[in-house]
């Protein structure tokens, strides 16, 4: 083992490396020349998790002919550690392995010593520094809060007995509820609290992934199954085994596919792309969709033997109006959060600031407030959020009741509403993401709804509707 130590006026930066390469730990040990960073290099036969929990983030170095390597980024991930991989030899493949079993971030060798301990900061100070005190008064009771969700509304409360419920079982569950609403976290709750939780949570956004690479993703692929498959690779499924599975956006995916995902589900064995063999897996599936099932059936965009054997334990997340007080709670839990991350010295919000997050409507839900907080956060400072440093749009509508067509980001202004004006509309000129939210939304009416469809329509990605969307309901930078 080589430590290196350094005395500063500010705390140290602590740093575990885990590399079983000499040079490797001689080069970042050396590197540690700045007197702000505290590195301990272990080869992987010494580490243990006592030890490796004491430092701020791990740093494990991966090579492509140690599968073991990605081991431990999942073993260290299962035990709450930040961990990030060095990738050997600049391989982008061999990072995104890395990123799949559970490292917060990347970095390719060679890389310079300063600049990777740079971003290894830069994580670091990205996660919720709260005092003791704050995060007493937002963490979530895990025991009535089984998902780790925030709040005690009565919808809530039939959400809690829902996931208490679907938990123990191994059968799949069905997850809906509108865009927003938390079906991943939903999901992940559901894995910790079931009998798999020491094994993997493997989460796939089935409109993300281009059509021709889904299969793969899901499935793996062999090497040769076609051009850049230069190694085997497991899918989803393999990584899943013991685990669980969340397919999100079900309701996307592919129908040729979801036969041969519904023949998975039947006889737990899969076919690798290009393969000759099948695999036994043993992984619980929990899906998730904001579409009306029956109405994707009934328009022949979803096979009804696949729903029916996904569609055993339903899971219902109310929309965020209708939780009543959990919006001031859910506020008040971002704004304590981000205001550490900030370094902003909010403590609440005003009472008029209240009755305006309280009556709006929140069409983008949970995503929608938390973006706003943010928001709201990064561009002011004070004890007090005001009601003038909500966004004049979603003041107004919180105002009125009203439900505007683009929540909180129809206008980037902030300000109080009696003293804010309107230059572009009153010379005739329509802002352009209002042209481009029509023309996505006559494609996406046009082809009911099918967002592949639109995409193709449009000649851009179904991954980039769901970003403008998502800009739509509560974050402009998510649309640009």
């Amino acid at each position: 083992m080589r430590m290196f130590s350094a005395n500063s006026q500010r705390r140290a930066l602590s740093v575990t490396l885990i590399s079983r390469d000499p040079a490797m730990q001689r080069w970042i040990t050396s590197g540690a020349t700045g007197g702000d960073v505290d590195v301990v290099a272990l080869a992987p036969a010494d580490w243990d998790i006592a030890s490796a929990t004491q430092a701020d983030i791990i740093l494990v170095a991966t090579d492509a002919g140690c599968p073991r390597d990605l081991d431990l980024i999942e073993k260290l991930r299962t035990h709450g550690v930040q961990v990030v991989a060095l990738a050997a030899g600049g391989s982008i493949s061999l990072a995104v392995d890395a990123m799949r079993r559970g490292a917060a971030d990347f970095i390719l060798q060679p890389a310079r010593a300063q600049m990777l301990f740079d971003r290894l900061r830069e994580l670091v100070a990205q996660r919720p520094q709260l005092s003791s005190s704050k995060t007493a008064a937002t963490r979530p009771d895990r025991a009535a809060n089984p998902a780790g969700f925030i709040g005690q509304s009565k919808a809530m409360q039939a959400l809690y007995a829902q996931i208490s419920r679907a938990a123990p079982s191994s059968a799949p569950v069905f997850v809906t509820g509108e865009s927003g609403t938390g079906k991943e976290l939903c999901a992940n709750g559901i894995h910790e609290l079931s009998g798999r939780k020491a094994d993997r949570f493997v989460a796939i956004n089935c409109a993300a992934i281009p059509r021709d690479l889904m299969e793969s993703e899901l499935f793996g692929h062999v090497r040769g199954a076609f051009t850049g498959a230069n190694d085997d690779r497991p899918g989803a499924m393999q990584l899943a085994d013991g685990g669980t599975l969340f397919l999100d956006e079900i309701c996307e995916m592919d129908l040729s596919l979801q036969a041969k995902l519904l023949r998975a589900l039947q006889t737990n064995r899969i076919r690798r792309v290009g393969g000759t063999s099948d695999e036994s897996v043993d992984v619980r599936i929990v899906c998730a969709t904001n579409r009306d099932p029956q109405g994707e059936m009934d328009a022949g965009r979803f096979r009804a033997d696949l729903f029916y054997r996904l569609h055993v334990l339903p899971v219902h997340l109310p929309a965020l109006r209708e939780r009543g007080a959990d919006i001031l709670e859910l506020a008040r839990s971002f704004l304590t959060r981000f205001s550490a991350e900030e370094g902003r010295h909010f403590r609440g919000f005003d009472p008029r600031a209240e009755q305006f997050l309280a009556g709006y409507d929140w069409p983008g839900n949970v995503r929608q407030l938390e973006n706003l907080v943010r928001r709201i956060v990064v561009m002011h400072d004070g004890e007090m959020v005001s009601a003038q440093m909500i966004p004049l749009a979603l003041a107004q509508s919180g105002a009125a009741g009203a439900v505007p067509g683009r929540a909180g980001a129809d206008i980037l202004a902030f300000g109080n509403a009696a003293g804010a004006g309107g230059s572009h509309a009153q010379h005739g000129i329509e802002p352009f993401w209002i042209q481009e939210k029509r023309i996505i939304e006559k494609a996406l009416e046009t082809f009911d709804g099918h967002v592949g469809k639109a995409a193709a329509a449009l000649e851009i990605s179904a991954s980039t509707i769901y970003r403008k969307k998502l800009g739509w309901d509560g974050d402009p930078a998510m649309s640009a």
